[in-house]
């Protein structure tokens, strides 16, 4: 089942004005896939908009990227946009389904480059202590991209707090449970940011 993440760049300062657009926009033209969540980025690479929907079919997401792609006003905050991208990522075989619920209000998203071979390492590595680490907090995604540049891979933890986030992650490393024995080994670039749900998002 592929995720669609589309990522849009606005002006400085401008999330706030543009999110009321992206909503009309999304309301009045719902996609063929099921809208999962609006975030904005607080921490890290900001002034990113962040929409994430789930289809049934690569076909179906094709579908929604080329909608987007002729709309002559997009997310209607033409005005406001620098940069959209658009990728299609699948998610790790013993991660859930993404589905809308409250989570957050922290995301932390986790953005890494894998090596050209290691994706199969980092699945295998990740399947066997993933069930230990979510004993200490719940995981949103794990997820490699399938379009742009690949192979990526994406992960989004949800915290109450940023003090929880820092806690959890402490605890992960000085217990053994995090990261992955040899999964380090398999990656070439690492970026966190964190995001916040819009007002509207299905997942909070």
């Amino acid at each position: 089942m592929p995720y669609d993440v589309t990522t849009i760049t606005v002006k400085p300062n401008t999330h706030g004005k543009a999110l009321p657009g992206v909503e009309r926009s999304l309301k009045a033209n719902p996609r063929k896939g099921e809208f999962l969540a609006c975030l904005t980025s607080e921490i890290g690479d900001l002034n990113k908009i962040m929409l994430l929907h789930r289809h049934e079919n690569e076909a179906e997401a094709a579908a929604d990227r080329d909608v987007v792609a002729n709309s002559a006003n997009p997310f209607e905050c033409v005005e406001l946009i620098t940069a959209m991208s658009t990728d299609t990522f699948v998610q790790f075989p013993f991660i859930p389904p993404i589905t809308p619920g409250q989570y957050g209000p922290i995301f932390e998203v986790r953005t890494y480059q894998l090596k050209p071979n290691g994706l199969g390492p980092t699945i295998e590595a990740w399947g066997k202590m993933t069930p230990a680490r979510l004993k200490l907090s719940p995981i949103l995604a794990a997820m490699y991209s399938v379009t742009g540049t690949v192979t990526r891979f994406m992960h989004i933890w949800p915290y109450p707090s940023l003090d929880v986030r820092a806690n959890t992650r402490k605890t992960a490393i000085e217990t053994g449970v995090w990261p992955p024995p040899g999964g380090p080994d398999h990656l070439l670039t690492m970026r966190t940011d964190i995001f916040l749900p819009a007002p509207f998002s299905p997942i909070r």
